[in-house]
């Protein structure tokens, strides 16, 4: 044991954290799933983590074959199994035999996985203080990954998983989340479908999509040529104007409903969505602003003076050069804008009496009532995610992308 030093050690204590870790939540989630009362057997999870990655590390990370990690998931299963009185998630094993073995085997599979990732490239002899340190970070990143997947995941699992509940199950066992398929289409989706036919969440989407594209529209097309007059042009008081964009989110939103209120009132556009589409817009051009000069000064002048210098006026530049390479902190902003006008509440709230005109998110907040079930509340909140979710996946192309390479001949 000579050999082992203070990485073999601090890999040990790392293994029994990431096997109580585990262990915890992958029986948790076998709770949620099968509606079976189990029970996370942290200690002995914390014991097997510790033994497999005294397997693991015991050799060199080159040396660390599947064969090897085979081995060490055998050597945590029966260490689980045999620490916890063969109960390795609370129940005997008689008892919902086969999820028992494939959530167990899960747990191993991410232990091994978890270890090996936090020690690899380290042996037992590397002791230096760098050596130390990364091992440190490589275990803070991934306990931080695991705890951001929890939080963004977790509320939309439960939610989807309730919204496929029927009253009488959710009020029997809050806790069980599992799905019975053979109850056929209409009745596993049969929220969804009465929220479509007798609340009226089809004119929901479209008043919510037709304002939402409408403000990114609007605010894109002030946006971008105010964005691109603050970062290039010269004009007095342009320090201070690029400086103070952001100002009007110094002002409470809830401060100017009031006025607004009285205001739309009068104008007799209180109570229709092209008061939201004037109002969304005033809220969102100035972070549009800010987040597109910021990507207009970053662009090389020099694409922009060779254009002036071939004879294009400056709108033409803009036009033909500046927003075909800015299209990725446009679609960025877009969908930053879309996000707020599809979720937007206040405004909706106070300008919104007439049922066929609410937004998705008026219409949410008529479900939560004690007289409307709670999957559809729970069925409501998935509608309105997944939109979202589905675009940025979709936008996410634009995001990552460098439209400026190439854009420069050499």
């Amino acid at each position: 044991m000579s050999r082992f030093g203070n990485i073999f050690y601090l890999c040990l204590l790392f293994g029994a954290l990431w096997g109580a870790i585990a262990t915890l939540l992958i029986t948790l989630l076998a709770l949620f799933i099968s509606g079976e009362p189990f029970q996370p057997q942290i200690t002995a999870g914390a014991i097997a983590g510790l033994i497999t990655a005294a397997v693991l590390t015991g050799f060199r990370s080159e040396r660390r074959t599947v064969g090897i990690r085979l081995l060490a998931g055998l050597a945590f299963i029966l260490v689980l199994t045999v620490g916890s009185g063969a109960t390795p998630m609370g129940l005997g094993l008689s008892t919902y035999s086969i999820g028992q073995l494939i959530f167990t085997a899960i747990i191993a599979f991410l232990v091994v996985q978890a270890i090996h990732l936090n020690a690899i490239g380290f042996g037992p002899c590397r002791e230096r203080r760098y050596n130390v340190e990364v091992i440190c970070l490589r275990f803070i990143k991934g306990f931080g990954i695991v705890a951001f997947t929890i939080a963004v995941a977790l509320p939309f699992f439960v939610m989807v998983m309730m919204s496929l509940k029927n009253q009488q199950l959710l009020l029997s066992n809050p806790l069980d989340f599992s799905i019975d398929f053979s109850q056929g289409f209409s009745a596993l989706f049969r929220s969804y479908i009465e929220l479509f036919s007798q609340y009226h969440f089809g004119s929901y989407l479209m008043n919510s999509a037709m304002v939402s594209v409408v403000t990114v529209l609007i605010t894109l097309f002030f946006a971008v040529p105010g964005a691109y007059a603050v970062a290039r042009l010269k004009f007095p008081g342009q320090n201070f104007l690029s400086r103070s964009i952001l100002l009007i989110y110094m002002v409470p939103m809830i401060v100017l409903v009031i006025p607004l209120y009285a205001i739309f009132s009068q104008l007799g556009m209180r109570n229709t969505l092209w008061g939201l589409m004037l109002v969304y817009p005033a809220t969102t051009i100035p972070v549009a602003l800010y987040m597109l000069q910021g990507y207009f000064r970053g662009i090389p002048a020099e694409l922009e003076e060779a254009g002036l210098m071939d004879g294009l006026s400056r709108l033409n530049v803009i036009r033909k050069i500046t927003m075909p390479l800015a299209l990725p902190a446009m679609a960025s902003v877009a969908l930053y804008v879309f996000m707020i006008a599809w979720n937007e509440f206040l405004f909706a709230f106070m300008f919104l009496d007439n049922v066929d005109l609410y937004t998705l998110s008026r219409g949410i907040a008529e479900l939560n009532s004690s007289e409307v079930p709670r999957q559809h509340l729970m069925a409501g909140a998935v509608i309105a995610t997944v939109p979202v979710l589905a675009l940025f996946l979709w936008f996410e192309r634009f995001l990552v992308a460098g439209l400026t390479a190439g854009s420069v001949k050499g």
